[in-house]
C-alpha cells in the first residue's frame, strides 16, 4: 500500500512540475522597453485560460490588413480589472497599447484597450500582471 501511495505522490509531483514549466515570463516573449498601439476592429476574443487573446485587424499605413494578437491576463485578473467575455466582441472598432514582442511578429502583451470613443476598457495592466 505504501508503495502504491508513493508511486501516486511522485506521478502527481510529476505532472504538476510540467504544468508549472509551462507558464512562460514575460521578458522572454515581449520588450518592455517598446510600446505599440494599434487601432483596428476585433475579430475574435478569447476569454480562456492561461492568457485571453484579442484579435485585431489594423488598416497599415500602405493600406494593407494586417492581423495582429494581442494576448491578454488570465479570465480571474481580467475580471476583477472590470473585463468580462463580451467587453469586446468580433466587428467592435477598439484600440489598444502593449507591449511588442521580441521576434517582430504581430503580436503583443495587452497594456491597455479603449473603446471607439476612447473609453477605457476595464483598467490597465501591467508586466507584471499575469
Amino acid at each position: 500500500m505504501f508503495k502504491r501511495t508513493l508511486l501516486a505522490a511522485a506521478a502527481l509531483f510529476m505532472l504538476g512540475q510540467g504544468i508549472a514549466h509551462a507558464h512562460h515570463s514575460f521578458a522572454a516573449f515581449f520588450d518592455p522597453d517598446k510600446l505599440v498601439k494599434l487601432h483596428g476592429k476585433v475579430t475574435d476574443f478569447r476569454f480562456t485560460n492561461p492568457h485571453g487573446t484579442i484579435g485585431l485587424e489594423v488598416v497599415g499605413e500602405d493600406g494593407k490588413v494586417q492581423k495582429w494578437r494581442a494576448e491578454t491576463n488570465a479570465p480571474v485578473v481580467l475580471m476583477r480589472r472590470g473585463w468580462s467575455r463580451y467587453s469586446v466582441k468580433p466587428g467592435d472598432i477598439i484600440t489598444i497599447e502593449g507591449w511588442a514582442s521580441r521576434d517582430g511578429k504581430p503580436y503583443l502583451r495587452l497594456r491597455g484597450a479603449f473603446d471607439a470613443n476612447g473609453k477605457a476598457i476595464g483598467q490597465p495592466f501591467g508586466q507584471a500582471d499575469s
